[in-house]
């Protein structure tokens, strides 16, 4: 059975834009060829928001699933047959799985974070706090939720703009008090960058009072904020770990193989990291 299904010819991808960088290609191939699923093909395909629905309409019956990434996230919602639940409570779903002649929407980022911070000790923080408001912060909401956490702040720019975030929290049953940059709470658990690259380096002496930081980016690593939280001893997660885990689902999902070959993933996507730092000179 298990080599019909491996010859069996299907595909998946990732979409985003830009999307040239992104580690999952790496991550699904290689599940693929632990799984002996010879027949499957993952790829990256440059998308923005406004393509989307007519890329997915032309997509065939080969197809078995997408992976997302902002700002497709959110704008998939209308072009899904089915969600789940999280997904719905999080406003964000960055799996498409192709079953039963539907497109069924997932969230797997919140497995992500959770598995992530589970792996570096991070397993009931008291406190947190989360820098950034978009589908990436809601997603850690929903993970400190998932650890007993109810109550936390949330970093944005301009709060007038956090409300779609807060709503989030709102349908989560958690707890949100809104800060801006100048003046947030970083004594607390846990502190949570959902910030693209660079843009927390200002604030990284600030943030390194957290006890522990875990840092969306994995690349270039370690970031200024994780080096600032290392100089002052503090545990530091990298967002490869959230990146490997929630392709580990999104695997299960779309093949529906339950033995997903985390460790042979993880090796290589750590190899590409080092790779590409490498040729960066």
């Amino acid at each position: 059975m298990t080599g019909a299904r491996g010859a069996e010819r299907r595909r998946a991808a990732v979409l985003g834009l830009p999307i040239r960088h992104s580690l999952s290609p790496i991550l699904h191939r290689t599940a693929y060829a632990e799984l002996g699923l010879s027949g499957w093909r993952y790829d990256a395909i440059e998308c923005a928001e406004e393509g989307l629905a007519g890329l997915v309409a032309g997509l065939g019956p080969e197809w078995a699933g997408l992976s997302l990434t902002m700002p497709l996230k959110r704008v998939v919602f209308p072009l899904l047959d089915t969600v789940s639940g999280l997904a719905v409570e999080v406003g964000a779903a960055n799996t498409v799985v192709f079953r039963d002649g539907g497109r069924h929407g997932e969230n797997t980022d919140v497995y992500g974070i959770v598995q992530a911070l589970a792996e570096a000790g991070v397993s009931a923080p008291g406190s947190a706090t989360i820098l950034g408001g978009g589908a990436t912060a809601a997603s850690a909401i929903a993970a400190l939720r998932e650890m007993g956490l109810r109550e936390m702040f949330l970093v944005v720019r301009d709060p007038a703009r956090a409300g779609e975030t807060v709503e989030v929290a709102d349908r989560l049953g958690v707890s949100v008090e809104v800060q801006e940059f100048d003046k947030f709470d970083a004594d607390v658990d846990l502190l949570v960058s959902t910030l693209p690259s660079g843009a927390a380096d200002a604030f990284a002496a600030q943030a390194a009072r957290a006890k522990a930081v875990f840092d969306v980016v994995y690349s270039p690593w370690p970031t200024r904020l994780a080096a600032a939280v290392q100089a002052r001893g503090g545990v530091v997660i990298g967002g490869f770990p959230m990146l490997l885990h929630q392709a580990v689902m999104q695997v299960e999902l779309m093949t529906g193989r339950a033995d997903v070959p985390v460790e042979e993933m993880r090796a290589a996507g750590e190899a590409e990291i080092l790779r590409r730092a490498a040729e960066a000179g």
